[in-house]
């Protein structure tokens, strides 16, 4: 069945996303009454009116879409978080985050986006990060490649002697124990700074306009979408064991994704204190 799935027109999914933003997100966007934005876990974790009605859009398109799956959706999450084992089932697995970079879309800023992946028994099989505020859709495939608005994505390599330039969890959303792990990138040859939308800063890794990244936490709707992304951008991703990171999660923190294997390895290193 999934086989099948993937081997067909995966642009009903990207299609969507897309009416999924238009219906429920854009409409919204700057246009928020302040009952409309809640405080989930404090004031640095945010969900509004969009980000609920966006996630059971693309839960009925996208089981429909793919009769058997399932949606593993930040919200729904929130609510019920044995929604979350899921993604330790044999079902496929649709991983959703409605609105990734919900405190700039609150602030009115168009760096937010639309994740979605579609994983099977812990593999990621294809994923779509879409921006609707600045119109970018980026698509990736298992062995196919990604592609940014129909174009083929190259995360390519940093320049010889280049300071890398690296994304780290939000100083807001660390604890202690993870702002002193994270400080080891603070070093000689490396200039990292807090992160924005995680989809997006996945994004800009894959088109080369970022080095690199490191997370300290492990939600996969945060993180499936661009993993993929970047993996089939030519880059790599590693947990500070040395081991790839499994969406189901219990993974070694902080993680790593880079453009190449290379700067992966680097950045894992500093975080283990090699």
């Amino acid at each position: 069945m999934i086989d099948d799935f993937l081997a067909g027109d995966l642009a009903v999914v990207e299609e969507a996303v897309r009416k999924a933003a238009a219906a429920e997100i854009m409409p919204r966007f700057r246009q928020l009454a302040a009952h409309e934005i809640v405080e989930k876990n404090g004031p640095h974790d945010l969900v509004t009116v969009a980000d609920r009605l966006a996630e059971e859009h693309l839960t009925a398109a996208l089981t429909a879409i793919l009769p058997g799956s399932v949606v593993v959706g930040e919200e729904a999450v929130h609510a019920d978080p044995a929604v979350y084992e899921a993604l330790r089932g044999d079902a496929p697995v649709w991983i959703v985050d409605p609105v990734d970079g919900t405190r700039q879309f609150v602030r009115g800023e168009a760096g937010f986006c639309t994740l979605v992946a579609l994983a099977h028994r812990g593999e990621l099989l294809a994923s779509w990060t879409f921006a609707p505020a600045l119109d970018e859709m980026a698509v990736a495939v298992r062995g196919r490649g990604a592609t940014l608005n129909g174009r083929p994505l190259q995360a390519g390599s940093p320049a010889d002697a280049a300071v890398l330039e690296v994304a780290t969890s939000h100083p807001d959303y660390t604890t202690p124990d993870q702002k002193r792990a994270l400080l080891a990138l603070d070093t000689e040859g490396v200039r990292p700074r807090p992160c924005g939308s995680a989809g997006l800063e996945y994004l800009a890794i894959a088109r080369g306009e970022l080095d690199g990244l490191a997370f300290s936490w492990e939600y996969a709707w945060d993180h499936a979408a661009g993993l993929l992304l970047v993996a089939e951008a030519g880059g790599a991703h590693t947990t500070v064991a040395g081991e790839p990171f499994r969406i189901a999660g219990g993974n070694a923190l902080p993680f790593t994704a880079a453009r190449d294997a290379a700067t992966t390895e680097r950045l894992r290193r500093l975080l283990a204190g090699e």
